[in-house]
């Protein structure tokens, strides 16, 4: 049985803030899809609703798709001891706003521990994601748990716990393939044992660098892995998006004053369509 072709996509803000860069970069690439983080540096929930009107009707009128909005639920910035409140809220905003863009995937993590032991740490998580999860599905949402920072974000075992434990369909996994190499594990052998459950893809690569510190790469030229993941996804019929989030210049979502770097994210996107080739050639 052939697979279908993969989706191409990026996180729009790592090519410029504003929605037209956005855009433009995606254009010039040649795809239609996007996945939406921050326009002008604010999250998609946090626009006020004239600002969310427009950025909807822009994008209706380019004709790219949304494959995606990367809240910032349970992420680096919300430790499980902090107000859930603030995660609930940005869900029912999200739940309102992605019909209107046309997606159902929420990225979402799983809450770093706030300085919590691991019993209570993990019995919060599951708590929140059962809730999350319910409201979702109650929207027709669909949450993405994100390989990253949180309790489940660098061990197979706990991303099987969450999605099997709370068996709602409104949860699954998004893997980004070059969180591993950042966190210490090999993400192949994680892939492997996840991928039935993973419901959408980034696509990052880096290396280590001399001092320790994490240089980001074009995919296949770092110790991600990245073509091995692909393979493996192709074997399992992933029929998803492969979503490209570069970091090679800046970083939008830890605060980065640039103002995105196109020629560096259309570049990405090119390697990634030559790789993407080399293993469907395989």
């Amino acid at each position: 049985m052939q697979t279908p072709p993969l989706e191409l996509a990026g996180i729009g803000d790592e090519a410029a803030p504003d929605l037209d860069g956005q855009l433009a970069a995606v254009g010039e690439l040649g795809w239609n899809r996007l996945e939406l983080r921050t326009i002008d540096g604010v999250p998609v929930a946090r626009l006020g609703e004239r600002a969310f009107l427009r950025a909807a009707a822009r994008l209706r009128a380019a004709r790219v798709e949304v494959v995606a909005v990367a809240s910032k639920i349970g992420d680096w910035s919300r430790p499980a001891t902090g107000d859930f409140a603030l995660d609930l809220a940005e869900l029912d905003v999200l739940a309102r706003r992605c019909p209107a863009l046309g997606t159902r995937l929420v990225r979402i993590m799983s809450f770093p521990s706030g300085g919590l032991a691991e019993p209570e740490w993990g019995r919060r998580v599951r708590d929140r994601l059962r809730e999350l999860a319910r409201r979702a599905e109650d929207a027709g949402l669909l949450l993405v748990h994100e390989n990253c920072a949180g309790w489940a974000g660098d061990r197979a075992d706990r991303m099987l716990d969450l999605v099997t434990g709370i068996g709602s369909p409104a949860l699954r996994l998004l893997f980004d393939i070059g969180n591993g190499v950042a966190h210490g594990y090999p993400a192949a052998p994680m892939l492997r044992e996840v991928v039935p459950y993973v419901a959408h893809v980034h696509v990052k690569d880096a290396v280590t660098g001399p001092g320790g510190e994490i240089v980001y790469v074009l995919p296949g030229e770092g110790r991600a892995g990245v073509a091995e993941c692909l393979r493996l996804l192709a074997a399992h019929g992933y029929a998803g998006a492969l979503s490209i989030e570069p970091h090679l210049r800046l970083r939008p979502h830890l605060g980065d004053p640039g103002r995105g770097d196109q020629a560096a994210f259309v570049r990405y996107g090119r390697a990634l369509e030559r790789l993407v080739g080399q293993v469907d050639g395989r």
